[in-house]
């Protein structure tokens, strides 16, 4: 049932046409003249308004009803009904947002039928709104999970930028993150009602690559057989996201520059170039520096990429948000048999951090996904986790599952940054490396700030892996990937 303003001078026609709608199960608010109908879309917020054109015979009173119509919050979708149609003024009503334009005498066939097809197109665009503004919360800034040092900067410099249509060139290792980052800068930009594009460069050989791009006119080559717009006028108000551009051949990049420089895009076959209105994000996992020195990568295209730089930091290089990112993964994750809520044990997460993770977050979800699978009890462990990471784990399998009381995890748990300790580093066990509480318990007793609960993590991390070398400096320093003068000067800081 939808709820529809009616606005017609003829009494006869209003009521008849009330009836109809009624009969079909929507609710009307029928009018005879301009009186109160402005304040009733206010007060009603219809979906759909049905409106005259001249209420008086002299004033087209319903070209301001479109326009207060199409302001509400959601819009109302408009049929204008007249008997004085001309083009002038359907063009105009269109112009105004009018959905669809019916002429008088109409059937009530018509009718019904042109309603059905405003109300299918209303839950359209609700249903397209709502998928936005879900998009725009899994991407708003407070989901990109880290707290280190180095992610942190990542964020700002996301914020910072994120709402201007600036060219951002984002940098980083395969795994660690672009298309998110990209999506976060979309999401929170004043471009986020429009299309995000992306495209992956090394995926599509060159010819097909410029026609998706730009698209081609028909016969501009074999298998052209009709005209196709290319992904920049798709993502025309929008974003486009060229993943992996480094890859992209030589050719391509003197188009692609051309595109950057004057906003024109043109088809393949075609010699007219037509406008676009898109923000460009680049990102690669190649030094695209020694690219531009080895010639594969043009050196103007390049600086005019790298506008705003973003470096994202391999997972090695910021371990401390392993476990806020574990606690991310395995949110609102119950266990398939048993239904309870997943928790993982100090010894898996041990294990995770002693993982070099050459695949970055990406391996890391991937993982933790696995054990979700495997798990036969609703606490993971080491022995559920992948083989390279389980054979990192220390100290005696039995004693996982005397942990799962310390864990439990009621649903809606969050991340508590509260003091851990982790099974050797002389605290007993007494609490597990991530600790979760709900949403309603008091978290407050025992915080510290973000920065000693890192620098405690590491420290006691770093006991626990030199008690595993007997204090063999060199061998510690290869099991945590770091050199071994930052394995020192770490040990010099916690007054080691």
């Amino acid at each position: 049932m939808a709820k529809i303003l009616l606005v017609d001078d003829e009494l006869t026609m209003v009521q008849m046409v009330a009836e109809v709608l009624r009969n079909e199960g929507h609710e009307v608010f029928p009018f005879t003249t301009p009186n109160g109908v402005f304040d009733a879309l206010a007060a009603h917020q219809p979906d759909l308004v049905i409106t005259d054109l001249y209420l008086d015979k002299t004033k087209p009173h319903g070209m301001e009803i479109i326009q207060k119509a199409r302001a509400l919050n959601p819009p109302a979708t408009v049929i204008m009904i007249t008997g004085f149609a001309s083009v002038e003024n359907s063009v105009e009503a269109m112009r105004l947002g009018a959905f669809d334009y019916l002429q008088k005498p109409f059937k009530l066939d018509d009718l019904k039928f042109r309603v059905q097809r405003a109300l299918n197109h209303t839950e359209v665009v609700s249903e397209n709104q709502a998928l936005r503004k879900e998009l725009k919360r899994q991407y708003q800034f407070s989901q990109l999970v880290g707290a280190s040092e180095r992610m942190n900067a990542v964020f700002k410099m996301v914020e910072r930028v994120a709402d201007t249509d600036a060219t951002v060139l984002i940098l980083g290792e395969s795994g660690t993150g672009k298309e998110l980052i990209a999506r976060a800068l979309h999401y929170n930009s004043g471009r986020a009602q429009g299309p995000f594009i992306p495209i992956n460069c090394s995926a599509l050989p060159e010819n097909l690559l410029e026609s998706e791009l730009f698209g081609h006119r028909k016969g501009a080559f074999t298998g052209a057989v009709a005209d196709k717009n290319g992904l920049f006028h798709d993502a025309d108000g929008g974003t486009l996201f060229l993943d992996e551009i480094g890859t992209m051949p030589s050719q391509l990049q003197s188009r692609l520059l051309r595109v950057l420089q004057e906003k024109e895009v043109r088809r393949v076959g075609d010699n007219t170039p037509t406008y676009v209105n898109v923000r460009v994000l680049a990102a690669t996992n190649e030094r695209l520096e020694e690219l531009v020195k080895e010639g594969k990568f043009r050196e103007d295209l390049y600086y005019r990429l790298n506008v705003v730089p973003i470096h994202l930091p391999p997972l090695r290089e910021r371990k401390e948000d392993i476990p806020m990112l574990v606690a991310h993964f395995l949110k609102d994750r119950v266990h398939s048999r048993s239904g309870q809520v997943l928790r993982i044990s100090q010894r898996a997460l041990a294990a995770i951090g002693a993982h070099s993770w050459p695949g970055n977050v990406r391996e890391l979800q991937n993982a933790v996904e696995r054990a979700v699978v495997l798990a036969d009890l609703p606490l993971i462990r080491a022995r559920d986790l992948p083989p390279m990471i389980e054979k990192l784990a220390v100290g005696d399998e039995q004693g996982e599952e005397k942990q799962a009381a310390e864990l439990a995890v009621p649903r809606g748990a969050e991340v508590n940054p509260g003091p851990a300790t982790s099974p050797a580093s002389g605290g007993g066990g007494s609490q597990p490396l991530v600790s979760l509480a709900s949403g309603g318990a008091p978290l407050a007793q025992g915080v510290v700030a973000l920065k000693k609960f890192l620098r405690d993590q590491e420290a006691s991390y770093l006991r626990h892996v030199l008690s595993l070398t007997r204090d063999d400096k060199e061998a510690a320093a290869r099991l945590l990937d770091i050199s071994l003068a930052t394995l020192y000067r770490k040990l010099a800081e916690d007054g080691d």
